[in-house]
């Protein structure tokens, strides 16, 4: 029997569960981690790569390249759906986002979102964000829906239009994406439940909403986003974040102390990241394959 897609199996989550719960993973053993705490579906930040691979800021400079390094390591390891932020595409031309996503699915991701900013993109939780036109956009999303080889692979389209032109804009940009064949749609920076739900009546399609940190959106719960009638809650650089300061604070101690015995206790230990990677099943194998006559 084939095995499903990872397209078909992002769609199944989404069915599962309301709304469905996406946690970033910022590398391959976070992903593990996020399986084994029961998530359905995972995410790969473009701002985490940029940030966590590279040591770069999330303005564009990261590449198509650098992104699949991320999406091979962590689909090879976790077999939840992967949904990948694609930023603007890779490229301007509709052949840069055609490679993007055959790219993508063959690196076994589950889904994409593509946004409307222009190519020198900026977080869009900050202010001066600039947007290509809504036809552009909608160009964009062709291009995409076009190129994917599994007819179930997920192409969602962001807009962080709200900031730049206001509300009834960014659903008009929605509704744009919807009709040239976006799946589902990631309004970007809300601020309030109400504009959720305006989104959700005006597209028909599933709803992301991204409770990021510190950003322009309330950490709303995720009963108060599904009243919204939002379909996913993406948590994409939480664990992250925690992991940075969890970080810094042992760098520092150890500086300051000489010692990392004032924060032993805040980390994991051997044998639980021994549990979670499998390590003595791997031992085992080898044992197995260059077992020894005991008299040899």
């Amino acid at each position: 029997m084939a095995t499903a897609s990872a397209g078909t199996r992002f769609r199944a989550a989404i069915a599962a569960e309301h709304p469905l719960q996406v946690p970033g993973a910022i590398c391959a053993y976070h992903a593990i981690l996020a399986e084994r705490s029961g998530f359905k579906a995972i995410y790969l930040s473009g701002g985490g790569v940029a940030a966590g691979s590279l040591g770069l800021p999330d303005l564009g400079i990261s590449n198509l390249d650098d992104v699949l390094t991320d999406v091979r390591r962590i689909t090879d390891v976790c077999p939840l759906p992967l949904l990948v932020d694609a930023d603007t595409g890779f490229g301007a031309s509709a052949f840069n986002i055609a490679r993007t996503v055959r790219s993508l699915v063959k690196f076994g991701a589950g889904a994409m979102h593509i946004e409307d900013q222009v190519g020198a993109k900026r977080c869009g939780h900050r202010p001066g964000k600039e947007l290509v036109s809504k036809q552009e956009m909608a160009d964009r999303i062709k291009a995409a829906v076009d190129a994917r080889t599994d007819a179930d692979f997920v192409i969602m389209a962001r807009t962080d239009a709200l900031a730049v032109e206001g509300l009834d804009a960014a659903i008009d940009r929605a509704r744009a994406c919807v009709e040239a064949g976006a799946d589902m749609i990631f309004p970007e920076a809300i601020t309030e439940l109400a504009m959720y739900r305006r989104f959700a009546d005006a597209v028909g399609v599933p709803i992301l909403a991204n409770l990021t940190e510190f950003g322009r959106t309330p950490l709303f719960t995720v009963e108060e986003i599904a009243r919204a009638g939002v379909a996913i809650a993406l948590y994409p650089l939480s664990a992250f974040r925690a992991m940075n300061q969890a970080a810094l604070t042992v760098y520092r101690t150890l500086r300051r102390d000489g010692t990392q015995g004032g924060v032993i206790d805040t980390m994991q230990t051997r044998d639980e990241l021994y549990d979670f990677l499998g390590y003595h099943e791997y031992e085992q194998k080898l044992d197995r394959l260059f077992a020894r006559p005991k008299d040899a």
